[in-house]
């Protein structure tokens, strides 16, 4: 098997790899027979140079490729036809402006394999990039806190070499007294937490953080029993909520109320429960100040009403104004600041690419070598001219009838 790490071709560009250099080099001295090219590009984490030392192939022509990786959508124009593709494809949630890309992948004959469905037997993701996009969330939601009030100035992840560095950086910071609420418990939710005990801020539990004042920084990291219950009163269980969202409304108004920071880590569904409206972000006791929204789902159908678009890492932050429900220019003091990079671990590239090849090694590359894999069946959302079985639900969206 020949793979090919194709350069990433969507603007802005992503610094990304789906293999650093010592796990491309590491793979062909495993696995006889599996040889891997890598086709240049000057805006990698990981340059050229780096793949070179480790006598790994750099060539523009894929063309010789079995097996495509890249990181972030390919464009149309740069589909190779009957080739095998891992990517994020955007496309399983029937993203509009990713029609086009599947009606493409149809018809060149290509079989896309994408990274947010390949999962174990039980449903559970077996590669993610969510830990460092919760890492790097928690630091801009806590960055831009500082900018909006002037009590201290971090840093940007961006600008530092590795997470080592930044928490070298949190040693030296004096926190001022802030109530920071994080939502989610995965791998989003698990980065984000990780970053905040690292910046030094002291966890309490829900109650705690409702009920206390506190003259330090704490944080406190909601499930979903504490934000959703049950319209009918009957009791919360965690299964029913993930079958029925449509059944479940939102209680995070108290946090909404005593926090000033919130970063928001959740999975969401379509037919689940916003945290807020837009109506709630104008009542007095609305004390949120910033919303770090990872999850980055679009108004009107967002879990954050105030979610019009996401940011970018060279502009990361903008302002809603409750009062008109419109875009405002950050840190103005009757607006909510907004922080809604959607591709936040390319601020900490280095340390999300090796951990995500780390996974690739582990996981998916000995499925893939096998004749017959159901991991690679399940996230293989089209092959040979056809949506794959799992994925039959996208014929009225790759025929323009919905979404």
């Amino acid at each position: 098997m020949k793979i090919g790490i194709i350069r990433e071709g969507k603007i802005p560009p992503d610094s990304r790899v789906p293999l650093i250099p010592e796990q491309c080099a590491s793979i062909m001295g495993k696995y006889e027979g599996v040889d891997i090219v890598v086709q240049p590009s000057p805006g990698r984490c990981y340059p050229d140079e780096a793949y070179r030392h480790q006598n790994i192939r750099l060539t523009e022509d894929m063309q010789s490729c079995q097996v495509l990786m890249g990181v972030k959508e390919v464009p149309v124009d740069q589909l190779i036809p009957n080739k095998t593709y891992f990517f994020f494809s955007h496309t399983i949630k029937e993203q509009s402006y990713n029609r086009r890309l599947l009606q493409a992948v149809l018809e060149k004959n290509i079989r896309l394999i994408d990274y947010e469905v390949l999962t174990d037997d039980r449903g559970k993701r077996l590669i993610a990039f969510g830990k460092f996009a919760g890492m790097v969330g928690a630091h801009n939601g806590i960055l831009t806190y500082g900018k909006r009030t002037g009590l201290f100035d971090l840093i940007r992840m961006k600008d530092c070499l590795d997470y080592a560095e930044a928490r070298q950086i949190y040693k030296r910071m004096q926190w001022p007294p802030m109530k920071v609420v994080l939502t989610g418990t995965g791998r989003v939710g698990k980065g984000a937490a990780l970053v905040l005990r690292d910046m030094g801020l002291r966890e309490v539990e829900p109650d705690d953080f409702l009920n206390n004042s506190y003259d330090e920084a704490v944080f406190t990291v909601l499930a979903c029993a504490d934000y959703a219950a049950r319209k009918d009163g009957k009791p919360f269980r965690k299964q029913d909520f993930y079958e029925n969202p449509a059944a479940y409304k939102s209680i995070f108004g108290p946090y909404a109320a005593a926090a000033d920071v919130m970063i928001n880590g959740i999975y969401w569904d379509n037919e689940a429960p916003a945290f807020f409206t837009k109506e709630d972000m104008q009542a007095p006791d609305f004390n949120i100040q910033v919303i770090a929204d990872v999850t980055c789902d679009i108004a009107p159908v967002s879990s954050i009403p105030s979610t019009l678009r996401p940011s970018t890492i060279p502009e990361p932050v903008f302002g809603f104004d409750p009062s008109t429900g419109t875009e405002t220019p950050p840190y103005q003091p009757d607006a909510v600041d907004m922080m809604t990079i959607d591709n936040l671990p390319n601020e900490l590239p280095r340390d999300a690419s090796k951990a995500f090849g780390q996974q690739f090694m582990d996981y998916i590359l000995p499925e893939l070598l096998k004749p017959d894999s159901k991991v690679i069946e399940r996230a293989t959302v089209a092959a040979g001219g056809k949506l794959g079985p799992h994925f039959q639900y996208l014929k009225g969206y790759v025929e323009g009838v919905s979404a």
